[in-house]
C-alpha cells in the first residue's frame, strides 16, 4: 500500500480525495465534527503540494436516491470554515459532469461532489461509475479508512483506473491498528464492552491468542456473570450466549490469556434510578446492573498500570446517564495519565467510546482514536478489507 506522502510529483495534479464526512446532523446543525477535523492534515498536505482537490464523500444511506436532507451542503460549509479554503460544492449530477468544466477559475483549489450515495452504482461497485469517476483527476487518493469495509465504486473499483494512494489519516489507522494486532509491544490488554457477546465474539477469538488480558465490560459482561451462576435481575443480556462464553474460556486457557470480567457492579431499579454498589452475590431480581463498581475500577486500573499496550473499545456501564458513567471516567484517565508519561500506546475506537472520550476533552490523550466503526471491528476480527486490498 503506497501512502500519498510518498507520491513526489503532485504539482498541479488533479486529486480525486475519498473521504468519510459522514458526520451526525440534527436539525440542519453538525453534531460531532470529529470525522473533519481528522481529515484536515491530508487536506492541508495536498494543498502545500498545490494540487487542486476534487473530495468524494456521503452522509446517511439515500439508498441511490436524491435526499435533499442528506445533501452535503452544510458539510461543505463546516470544511470551508475549519480549513480556510473555499470548498465549492457541485450539486450537477456526477454522471454529466466533464473534468474541463472542473477548476476554470485560478483560486478554486477545492470542490466537493454531491453525496455519493445519491447514485445506486456507488453501492453497486459498478464498473462504468467507477470509470467515469476517474477521468475527473489524475490520482486517487483514500482518506476514508471508515469506508474501506464496503466494496464501492469510491473505494474499491476506482483503483483499477488510477494511480492509488493512501490519505494520511489511513495511514494512521492501519498503523495503530497494526501496533495492537502485529507489532504488539506487551503485555497487551483488551478492555472491550458493547451490549451483546454474539458481536464481538469474532474479535476476542481473534485477539485471545495475541492478547495477554481481555476485559469484558458492560452489558456483554453481565452474560458472564449469569454464566457464572448469579442472578443479574433485569440486567441487558444475551439469551443463549452460554457456548459463546465457554467457547472464549476455553480458549483463553489454551492461549494463556487472561479473561477479567467485574467483581462488583453499580445497580439501579431502572435507567435513572439512584446508583447502588453490590456484590455479585447481592443482586435482586429488580436490579439492572449499569456500571462497574469500585473493586472491578481498581482491578482493571491494575492491569492498565501492568500494561504496555491497550486497545479500548466500549464503555464500561451505562455512561449516558452521569450517575454510571463512573467506571467509564475512570478506565479513560488512567489510561490518560499512563499515556502522559510514555507507559502505555493506547488505541480507542466504537462511536460510544469516542463520545465518552469526547465528552472528557481527551481526544489527544490518546495515541490513536478509531472514528471507523465497521472498518474498526472488522480489521480486528482479521477480515480483509476491501479499501485496503484494493490500494494494494
Amino acid at each position: 500500500m503506497k501512502s500519498i506522502k510518498e507520491e513526489v510529483n503532485l504539482e498541479n495534479k488533479k486529486i480525486l480525495l475519498r473521504l468519510d464526512l459522514n458526520v451526525p446532523i440534527v436539525d440542519n446543525k453538525i453534531m460531532d465534527t470529529t470525522r473533519i477535523d481528522k481529515i484536515l492534515p491530508t487536506l492541508r498536505f495536498l494543498i502545500d503540494q498545490n494540487t487542486k482537490i476534487i473530495i468524494i464523500s456521503h452522509v446517511g444511506r439515500p439508498k441511490g436516491k436524491i435526499v435533499n436532507e442528506l445533501s452535503l451542503k452544510l458539510i461543505c460549509e463546516e470544511l470551508s470554515k475549519k480549513s480556510n479554503q473555499n470548498v465549492k460544492l457541485i450539486s450537477k449530477n456526477v454522471k454529466e459532469i466533464n473534468s474541463k468544466e472542473l477548476f476554470n477559475n485560478n483560486d478554486e483549489r477545492i470542490m466537493m461532489l454531491e453525496n455519493i450515495r445519491f447514485y445506486s452504482e456507488e453501492e453497486k461497485n459498478d464498473e462504468q461509475f467507477a470509470k467515469h469517476l476517474a477521468t475527473l483527476a489524475d490520482i486517487y487518493v483514500n482518506d476514508a479508512f471508515s469506508c474501506s469495509h464496503r466494496s464501492h465504486a469510491s473505494i474499491d473499483e476506482i483503483t483499477n483506473f488510477l494511480p492509488s494512494y493512501s490519505g494520511l489519516q489511513f495511514d494512521q489507522e492501519v498503523n495503530a491498528l497494526k501496533k495492537i494486532t502485529s507489532e504488539i509491544k506487551k503485555p497487551i490488554t483488551c478492555i472491550i464492552g458493547g451490549s451483546k457477546v454474539s458481536t464481538k465474539i469474532n474479535i476476542i477469538k481473534n485477539l485471545i491468542p495475541k492478547f495477554d488480558n481481555i476485559i469484558i465490560v458492560g452489558g456483554m459482561a453481565n452474560n458472564i456473570i449469569k454464566f457464572m451462576g448469579n442472578n443479574i435481575g433485569k440486567s441487558l443480556h444475551e439469551e443463549g450466549s452460554d457456548k459463546i462464553i465457554e467457547e472464549i474460556l476455553l480458549l483463553s486457557e489454551k492461549t494463556n490469556c487472561k479473561i477479567i470480567y467485574p467483581k462488583d457492579v453499580l445497580v439501579g431499579k431502572n435507567l435513572d434510578g439512584n446508583p447502588q454498589i453490590k456484590e455479585l452475590n447481592e443482586i435482586l431480581s429488580d436490579d439492572m446492573i449499569l456500571d462497574i463498581g469500585p473493586k472491578t475500577i481498581k482491578i482493571i486500573n491494575n492491569i492498565i498500570d501492568e500494561s504496555k499496550t491497550i486497545l479500548w473499545n466500549g464503555p464500561a456501564g451505562y455512561f449516558e446517564n452521569p450517575k454510571f458513567a463512573n467506571g467509564s471516567i475512570k478506565i479513560a484517565k488512567k489510561m490518560i495519565e499512563n499515556n502522559k508519561s510514555n507507559n502505555i500506546y493506547s488505541v480507542a475506537g466504537g462511536g460510544d467510546t469516542v463520545s465518552l472520550i469526547n465528552s472528557l476533552n481527551a481526544i489527544n490523550n490518546f495515541n490513536f482514536v478509531s472514528t471507523a466503526g465497521g472498518a474498526f471491528l472488522e480489521y480486528l476480527e482479521g477480515k480483509k478489507l476491501p479499501g485496503i486490498k484494493a490500494l494494494k
